[in-house]
């Protein structure tokens, strides 16, 4: 009986471990090109897919609440924390419960107290009710196993004059980024952003390799 219970405990802990590094693999993607893997501040990486670049063309601005949806460790989020600043406030969701302990250090380390990172499944969770100015995926709404789920939970956490921001790869053949099979056409992600209680406000090209859709919930 005891060997049955430390079977199954150990079945259950492999389990995990796997799933926990298929997450890590997934939220790499954004930083990968042929083998080379890039650092969140690495200048290369900046060049092609800049921060300022895409918080600019949001509209983030100062008291802001900005919800990062798949925040990684922060790549997005500090840079938007750092716009928002004191009187708004920032809130982060990952799977990659390591990458939430690094954008929690990192937020730390700038004294961004205004900065909360949460480590769980963006299917099962809110992080508040109507409170977020921007909701924000960035190139991660094609790693949930259910994106139209998440993107009702979107709905629900959005301001009713909110925006909904999605940055994604395109789906053709380039040096960086997942495979092509993963990838989610612009056509494809509006659909299931409009089947989520969005329209649509803007889809536009954002650096070389992406595109961004902006959305605002329905009346």
């Amino acid at each position: 009986m005891y060997l049955i219970n430390f079977l199954e405990r150990l079945l259950i802990c492999t389990i995990q471990a796997h799933a926990s590094c298929c997450v890590t693999a997934e939220r790499m993607w954004g930083c990968q090109m042929g083998d080379r893997r890039f650092a969140p501040d690495d200048p290369e990486r900046r060049r092609w897919q800049d921060p300022g670049r895409v918080l600019d063309t949001v509209g983030v601005t100062p008291g802001m609440t900005f919800l990062d949806v798949g925040c990684g460790d922060g790549y997005f989020a500090l840079p938007a924390a750092g716009r928002v600043g004191a009187s708004g406030r920032v809130c982060g969701i990952d799977a990659d419960a390591e990458a939430i302990v690094r954008l929690r250090e990192h937020a730390g380390d700038q004294g961004m107290d205004w900065v909360t990172a949460l480590a769980g499944v963006a299917e099962e969770t809110l992080l508040c009710s109507g409170c977020g100015d921007v909701v924000f995926f960035g190139i991660c709404l094609h790693d949930f196993s259910d994106p139209a789920r998440v993107l009702r939970n979107a709905r629900r956490m959005i301001r009713k004059t909110g925006i909904l921001a999605n940055l994604d790869w395109h789906a053709r053949q380039m040096p960086v980024g997942p495979p092509l099979e993963k990838r989610f056409p612009p056509e494809h992600a509006m659909g299931l952003i409009r089947e989520a209680g969005f329209h649509r406000l803007s889809l536009q090209d954002c650096g070389p390799y992406h595109y961004l859709i902006l959305a605002r919930p329905d009346p």
